[in-house]
């Protein structure tokens, strides 16, 4: 079975587009791969947090990944910092990117135009994920369309490590869910709902209450067309039929089909009480297992060991082929 590898920056409160693009996606994906899931919290300190708000991000998210539908029976799913492996490797793929195409990152470039200040650990973002990526012989990385970048310098990097020093790393591939891979913000359907967003009414967290969902999808912004179409000129009413075909698991034909004839009013009323129905359970289980940190970090211990294991052999193998002295007894 291909094992599938992927992960969440704890850099604030989940959303509902990193639930439809993600999570959910995930819940599903476990039953057909060996899948690994991580807390990215070492990806966190690429931007400056606080670091108790940091901390409360990293249980609340570990504990959103148990209340959708991760099963650590099936799956492991642990911290990325409880892994000093990650670090470990992602010194040697720095050392095997080239400078010119690590600037080159889109990620890299939008953060650079919008700040003056930008540090090195950014700049080597895409170099640690790979180390991510590579560290479980990964097949799969299911992500989002701005991410796939990412995955393909993983590539380029893992073929040259490969032609460098003889096969040792698995190649891996990139794929980005058919329905729901992207979830728009709902007062700016033209940007990505984003964890790090100024306006609350733009985006669904999913530890939003029910009356709190109702008023932002009621506020949503649409069109003066009134008419329920997709269209990439129709953002605001094409995300909401998006968010709706992918919880309802319509395509979006089916759901234009639904809604015909209907207002706007209805579009908005349907997609936000599917919502609901979605992700209430979930927010109630959030708020139960936070309740309760010891279970959590027991679960993160479980999963960090399980993940060390093969982490381990990885690395090993990777420093005896660049011609590094293992240490005796490191394991």
């Amino acid at each position: 079975m291909d094992i599938l590898y992927s992960a969440t920056k704890p850099t604030g409160k989940l959303t509902l587009g990193n639930y439809l693009g993600a999570i959910k996606n995930w819940k599903e994906m476990q039953e057909n791969y060996n899948s690994i899931f991580a807390v990215a919290d070492l990806h966190a300190l690429t931007i400056n947090m606080d670091s108790e708000e940091l901390r409360e991000n990293i249980y609340t998210q570990f504990a959103t990944f148990l209340a959708a539908g991760l099963d650590p029976e099936k799956s492991i799913i642990y911290c990325q910092s409880h892994v000093k492996e990650h670090a470990e490797l992602a010194w040697i793929m720095n050392c095997c990117t080239y400078f010119g195409e690590a600037s080159r990152m889109t990620q890299f470039k939008d953060h650079k135009a919008k700040d003056k200040v930008v540090s090195v650990g950014l700049f080597a973002y895409p170099m640690l994920m790979a180390g991510d990526i590579l560290l479980y012989n990964t097949n799969v990385v299911p992500v989002g369309v701005d991410q796939m970048q990412h995955v393909e310098i993983c590539r380029d990097v893992a073929i040259r490590f490969n032609s460098r020093y003889g096969e040792t790393f698995v190649i891996p591939r990139g794929i980005v869910p058919k329905v729901g891979a992207k979830i728009m913000g709902l007062q700016n359907p033209t940007k990505k709902m984003a964890k790090s967003e100024d306006n609350e009414n733009n985006v669904i967290y999913l530890e939003d209450d029910d009356d709190t969902i109702r008023k932002k999808f009621k506020r949503a912004v649409t069109d003066s067309l009134n008419e329920i179409k997709y269209g990439d000129d129709r953002p605001g009413v094409s995300n909401l039929l998006v968010i709706y075909s992918s919880i309802n698991k319509i395509s979006i034909e089916e759901a234009e089909k639904h809604f015909k004839g209907s207002n706007y009013g209805t579009l908005k009323s349907e997609t936000a009480e599917s919502v609901i129905r979605e992700i209430g359970p979930i927010r109630d289980k959030i708020k139960e297992l936070k309740g309760n940190k010891e279970y959590i970090e027991k679960m993160m211990k479980i999963g960090a060991d399980k993940a060390r294991k093969i982490a381990r052999e990885t690395l090993d193998k990777v420093y005896k082929k660049v011609g590094l002295v293992l240490q005796a007894n490191s394991n």
